[in-house]
C-alpha cells in the first residue's frame, strides 16, 4: 500500500468520525426536548459505516473473493433512527401534556452518548496521527538522497 492511499483511508474516517460527533452532539442536544405526541418525539440517530473495498471502486472482482484484502477506506451508509422506546412521563403540569397527562421524551441515553463521543473523539484523533506519521514518513523519504 503506497503512502498516498494511507491518506485517503485517513481522511475518510475523519470525515465519518465527524459526522458521527456532529449526530452525538444533535442527540444530546435534543435530550430533554418534550413533546405531546409519540410521531413528533425527537429519536436518537445513528450513522451506518462500511468499509470500502478496492472492487467496490470499479477495480473489478468479487468482495468475497480474497479475504486478506485491505479497505480503501469508510464511507457513511446513512443516519438511522434508534428503535429504543420512548420515554413516556406523567407530568399533567406541564404545557406540552397530552389529554391523558403524558409528555414525551426523547430515547437518548445521555452517558450513552458521552461514551461514543469520547469513542469517536479517539478515533478522529487517531486518523489524525496516522496522517501525521504518514507525512513525516514522506518527508523523510524526500530526504534520502541528501
Amino acid at each position: 500500500m503506497s503512502l498516498d492511499k494511507v491518506f485517503n483511508i485517513a481522511s475518510s474516517g475523519m470525515s465519518a468520525q465527524s459526522l458521527r460527533l456532529n449526530t452525538i452532539a444533535s442527540n444530546i442536544a435534543n435530550a430533554e426536548t418534550v413533546s405531546s405526541s409519540i410521531d413528533q418525539t425527537y429519536r436518537a440517530r445513528n450513522p451506518v459505516f462500511a468499509t470500502v473495498f478496492s472492487e467496490q471502486q470499479g477495480l473489478g472482482g468479487s468482495l468475497f473473493a480474497d479475504q486478506q484484502q485491505a479497505g480503501q477506506g469508510v464511507e457513511v451508509r446513512g443516519i438511522v433512527e434508534s428503535e429504543a422506546p420512548l420515554q413516556p412521563r406523567y407530568q399533567p403540569d406541564h404545557p406540552m401534556a397530552d389529554q391523558d397527562g403524558y409528555v414525551y421524551y426523547p430515547n437518548v441515553n445521555v452517558v450513552e452518548e458521552m461514551a461514543n463521543m469520547m469513542a469517536a473523539s479517539r478515533s478522529y484523533q487517531t486518523n489524525v496521527e496516522i496522517m501525521n506519521t504518514a507525512k513525516t514518513m514522506l518527508q523523510r523519504v524526500l530526504t534520502l538522497g541528501q
